[in-house]
């Protein structure tokens, strides 16, 4: 992807979050990797409004400020610190989705209830504990909170999902939500019947060849 693709493609997928049911108004941010630094939605824009230009730009290392007519989402050190950490990361996505929320509100991670937690590459999406939006505390939280995983709740705050592509990030978004709602409703109903650790692992590993696919 060119640049100016990949910010096209941003504001495609935070229009997509609230279409989806994965965010409300303008509480999500995504990021993309670009070389040595990040394009990142901006803060406090609609995402009906939102344009390709107003995409922020943001190295990953150093302290020299954004590139773009706004600021960068609120969330940038959050996002700055998990591409830092993450070689094997190329987007990052942030919503508020219901379920999601709920468990973080309940402090509650979600085991190995479905299969399709396989594609996160661990048998349990972990849940942080709580900080303030915006704030180094709340990245580092994150960046603890993932480990090798691709995605953790954030605790009374929503739910983060990485990516190979931004393509797969949203995808593992939209996952991370189902797995959330199922274990949700799952609870209410009785105790969940939990995969084990060696059958995961094993979905893990399909998971290689097996999934969403980049378009050649």
């Amino acid at each position: 992807m060119t640049g100016a693709n990949t910010r096209e493609a941003i504001v495609e997928a935070a229009r997509s979050m609230n279409a989806l049911g994965l965010n409300q108004g303008t509480a999500g941010n995504i990021s993309v990797r670009d070389g040595e630094a990040m394009l990142i939605t901006p803060s406090g824009i609609s995402y009906a409004s939102m344009t390709p230009q107003m995409i922020a730009r943001m190295p990953l290392e150093g302290d020299s400020a954004a590139e773009g007519p706004l600021a960068p989402s609120s969330e940038w050190r959050m996002h700055r610190d998990i591409l830092r950490a993450r070689a094997d990361v190329q987007a990052v996505v942030h919503t508020h989705s219901t379920y999601a929320t709920t468990l973080a509100a309940l402090r509650r991670e979600i085991p190995s209830v479905h299969y399709m937690i396989g594609i996160f590459r661990t048998s349990r999406i972990r849940c942080t504990g709580y900080a303030p939006f915006g704030t180094q505390a709340l990245s580092d939280l994150a960046v603890e909170g993932l480990g090798h995983a691709h995605g953790v709740l954030l605790g009374n705050h929503g739910m983060i999902a990485l990516g190979e592509s931004l393509d797969r990030a949203m995808w593992r978004a939209v996952e991370l939500e189902a797995l959330a709602r199922l274990y949700y409703l799952a609870s209410i109903a009785g105790e969940p019947v939990l995969i084990s650790e060696a059958e995961i692992e094993s979905e893990i590993a399909r998971f290689e060849t097996y999934g969403l696919k980049s378009p050649k």
